[in-house]
């Protein structure tokens, strides 16, 4: 079989198995945020007050470098294999969004697959849409938050609870 296959291929062959099996024990990139590398940090530098509740407010502003630090970081430290997939496949989130006071510190920041985003991304407009209309605290609005991006199977339920406010 050597012979015939070349050593190459068989080495080839090897190491396509070890690969694909390697990564075949988890996910390859984070499925929430991790709370170590991020927390999830308010606004301490903002550039305006928003809603009626008058909550810190950052303007966007996170470099390349900074994104490609954080998947770097998450990479390194926490044994995902991101720098090996797609870029264009994630985006680097903030934990708290920015509508609900968020900053742009990376301990608030995260790389988010779009299979994740397209999951939890619906809750963040309808959250600072209730924050805008004084139906929804900030503290509570981090809560729903935090549990939305931690525990994907609960969104549904976080979306029901803000569609009764």
């Amino acid at each position: 079989m050597f012979k015939r296959l070349g050593f190459g291929a068989v080495i080839l062959s090897v190491f396509t198995l070890f690969s694909s099996t390697a990564f075949s024990f988890g996910p390859n990139f984070p499925v929430g945020p991790n709370p170590q590398l991020t927390p999830g940090k308010l606004c301490d530098k903002p550039t305006t007050y928003r809603y009626p509740e008058h909550i810190a407010y950052c303007e966007r502003e996170v470099t390349y470098d900074t994104k490609e630090m954080l998947i770097q970081q998450y990479d390194e430290q926490l044994g995902y294999h991101i720098q090996t997939l797609s870029r264009t496949d994630f985006k680097i989130d903030h934990f708290i969004p920015l509508c609900a006071g968020g900053s742009n510190d990376t301990s608030n920041l995260w790389p988010q697959h779009k299979s994740v985003y397209e999951i939890t991304d619906p809750v963040e407009p309808l959250i600072c849409e209730k924050m805008a209309n004084g139906k929804l605290k900030q503290a509570d609005a981090v809560k729903l938050i935090v549990r939305a991006k931690t525990y994907l199977n609960q969104v549904t339920d976080v979306m029901k609870i803000l569609n009764t406010l």
